[in-house]
């Protein structure tokens, strides 16, 4: 089973997104996503199409992750808020 490695970097209007899979096989290089609603509808449409169970790991930076965070887990997405200070041990 292919397991994706969505890694999502979170400031305050804008999310950096990486997708690896095992291997550091590159499913998508860095690309920004802004967090209007149709841009994160874009980001779930895209890690859904991917072949295999995705898992999201993003920063939990003040607020600014909740609504990307929401909208993810709404669709079934398994999302893993992390404090940025203990990231670099993920």
């Amino acid at each position: 089973m292919n397991i994706n490695a969505v890694g999502i970097d979170v400031s305050k209007r804008k999310s950096m997104v990486a997708i690896l899979r095992p291997g550091r096989e590159v499913v998508a290089k860095p690309f920004e996503v802004s967090h209007l609603s149709c841009n994160v509808q874009f980001l779930i449409g895209r890690i859904k199409s991917l072949e295999g169970e995705s898992r999201i790991v993003m920063e939990c930076t003040g607020h600014y992750y909740k609504p990307i965070a929401h909208a993810l887990v709404s669709t079934d997405l398994f999302v893993s808020a992390v404090n940025p200070q203990i990231i670099p041990h993920y």
